[in-house]
């Protein structure tokens, strides 16, 4: 069966229960679409937690190396890295237990959709959360 998004009233739910969004592969270039789109949603009051190796801190955050890193609950777990390398982050996803699988437009595995699906979370794919805040919420949550 072909994968599906959860409804736009599912997604609007999600968006307004999210409390810790993480972020695979935010940038700290403010040039970066990752980085945009994370200080839009920093800006509408979400929790930013930038996961990157290569940083210290982002946004204002600290920067983890990787979701395990994080010492506090997921809800989100928001992904900016290719299709072909998102497989391990999923994995990750269900180990933290986080509630949401997030790719960003463009991003579509669906290896990693069924790893995630299996492991409890909601998938969403091909979607920028930052459109999907604006549409859904833009009066913020």
């Amino acid at each position: 069966m072909a994968f599906e998004n959860p409804s736009r009233d599912r997604i609007k739910e999600l968006l307004k229960n999210a409390g810790n969004i993480a972020v695979v592969g935010l940038s700290d270039k403010p040039d970066r679409t990752s980085y945009m789109v994370a200080e839009a949603m920093q800006s509408k009051g979400y929790r930013i937690i930038p996961v990157n190796p290569n940083a210290k801190h982002i946004l204002g955050e600290v920067c983890y190396p990787s979701l395990s890193d994080i010492p506090e609950p997921v809800d989100i777990v928001n992904v900016f890295r290719r299709s072909d390398q998102v497989v391990p982050v999923a994995e990750e996803a269900v180990k933290i237990n986080a509630k949401v699988f997030w790719l960003q437009l463009g991003i579509f595995n669906d290896e990693a959709a069924e790893i995630a699906k299996s492991g409890g979370l909601e998938v969403i794919m091909d979607r920028c959360i930052k459109v999907e805040d604006a549409i859904l919420l833009p009066g913020g949550k």
